[in-house]
């Protein structure tokens, strides 16, 4: 939970030392933003590859391994005095994050019986969230007060922590072997709606909340110190929802997916349809926040569940998928901003959402996919893994 918290909030910091980090260092503020899209394109693009070159290497090294990376790379970016090493050490933290959401998921769900890893998966989630409700603006906040590379370097005494504590405490164990190395249900379709359906949800969402402070000022009319307020709340809501989520997550799967991504169209479609209404707009906002997090967290489930075959290469190609969707939900707000406003963005994302919601339900519709998976069709065709993997699921 302590790494999950450092790396999203390492992830999603410059966004509250913008201007600092642009006047220390003489650049653009649009270099400085490119600090964070370049980071999300990076985890999109490296998640799957990585994953499949460490899928030999036991868990315990690699988390190790990857948490090294966090502390050097943190401290780097804390000593840097021009843009180009910053960068750099900002794509070697993306780097570890991509490998970071595929093994650690696996890890700790594998640390528990079947029956609860909902509930764990919901913890991992609120630790995440919480680097947006606390992790950034106390940042932020530090950043202010004693320049931008004192929450940087805060970032990597955070990681030390984390590294330590794994480094000692988890079991070694081959990565074929851990219990929960393959998929509870396999299956292939289910596993290619999920990946779909959250993609089309994550393009959405950020088609319009990449520009939701514009959205906010110009259409709803809050001042500038409202809108830092309404911040606080989104964030608040987000870490509500992955909560109520998480506690439910084991008992309704399926369902938990389904009300997360129609609550966010819901959210994103009143935006759009009486966001001119302050009240509206507050209460839209708030089941927009409230389905952000745990949209991500049950499709993360979602893998976990229905693998056609790893795991880990599952939650890689979930995550990578994720962070394309992100992009493209930024770039696609972008297009439709000089177009049609920001209201238009809104009503882009709300109508992506929806097409999410559409492919959940014809999934639903469908006949059941075959459960039962080849072991010759995984990568790894040893024998004794495969009858590992049976007895896993077995038990």
């Amino acid at each position: 939970m302590l790494a999950a918290f450092t790396f999203n909030t390492a992830e999603n910091l410059p966004i509250g030392l913008l201007e600092i980090i642009s006047g220390s260092l003489r650049v653009p503020v649009s270099a400085v933003g490119l600090l964070v899209t370049g980071y999300g394109v990076t985890v999109a693009v490296a998640s799957l590859p990585l994953a499949h070159f460490m899928r030999a290497v036991p868990r315990r090294h690699v988390l190790t391994g990857l948490l090294t990376a966090l502390v050097v790379s943190s401290l780097a970016a804390a000593l840097a005095t021009s843009y180009g090493p910053l960068l750099v050490a900002r794509l070697l933290t993306a780097l570890a994050q991509a490998l970071f959401w595929a093994v650690m998921g696996p890890v700790a769900v594998g640390l528990f019986a079947p029956g609860v890893r909902g509930r764990v998966v919901g913890a991992l989630s609120v630790a995440g969230s919480l680097a947006l409700v606390l992790g950034v603006p106390a940042g932020t906040w530090l950043g202010r007060q004693s320049g931008w590379p004192v929450p940087v370097a805060v970032l990597a005494a955070l990681g030390l922590v984390s590294l330590v504590t794994i480094a000692a405490l988890l079991p070694t164990s081959r990565p074929e072997e851990e219990h929960a190395a393959y998929g509870v249900r396999p299956d292939a379709r289910r596993f290619g709606i999920v990946l779909a359906a959250g993609t089309l949800a994550a393009t959405g969402a950020f088609a319009g909340f990449t520009y939701i402070v514009k959205f906010l000022g110009d259409v709803s009319g809050f001042p500038p110190d409202t809108v830092s307020a309404l911040f606080v709340a989104f964030g608040t809501a987000c870490l509500a929802g992955v909560s109520i989520t998480g506690a439910l997550l084991d008992r309704f799967p399926d369902s938990a997916l389904t009300a997360a991504v129609t609550t966010q169209a819901v959210g994103m479609s009143g935006l759009y349809a009486a966001g001119t209404d302050p009240v509206a707009a507050v209460v839209f906002l708030m089941l927009m926040g409230g389905a952000l997090g745990p949209v991500f967290m049950t499709t993360q489930n979602a893998m976990l569940l229905s693998a056609p075959g790893r795991t880990d290469m599952a939650l890689a190609g979930n995550s990578g998928c994720y962070n394309a969707g992100i992009a493209a939900g930024a770039a696609l707000g972008g297009l439709i901003l000089p177009l049609a406003g920001v209201r238009g963005t809104f009503l882009a994302g709300g109508l992506l959402t929806v097409g999410a919601c559409t492919v959940l339900l014809v999934g639903r519709l469908l006949p059941p996919g075959q459960h039962a998976v080849r072991r010759c069709q995984r990568e790894d065709a040893d024998p004794a893994p495969a009858a590992h993997g049976r007895r896993a699921r077995s038990s």
